[in-house]
């Protein structure tokens, strides 16, 4: 399937779902990071990293980029 072919409406609003939610992760991250609370930012810093998942998964999963290889 070619790249023009995946990137449609449906696509474009599940990619905005998925960037919005980690930006609004992100943002939990800051706030923590700045009030120096420790634990609030271990526990952002893994529902950030989760929306990037997420979002990479989506990617990969319909060919829009490949997984990164594995260098030596």
């Amino acid at each position: 399937m070619q790249l023009a072919e995946v990137i449609d409406d449906g696509f474009l609003a599940k990619y905005r779902s998925l960037l919005d939610a980690e930006d609004a992760a992100f943002d939990e991250l800051e706030h923590a990071c700045e009030d120096g609370d420790r634990a609030h930012f271990e526990a952002d810093l893994k529902v950030w990293r989760e929306a990037i998942e997420r979002k990479l998964c989506y990617l990969h999963r319909l060919g829009v980029v490949l997984p990164p290889g594995i260098a030596v």
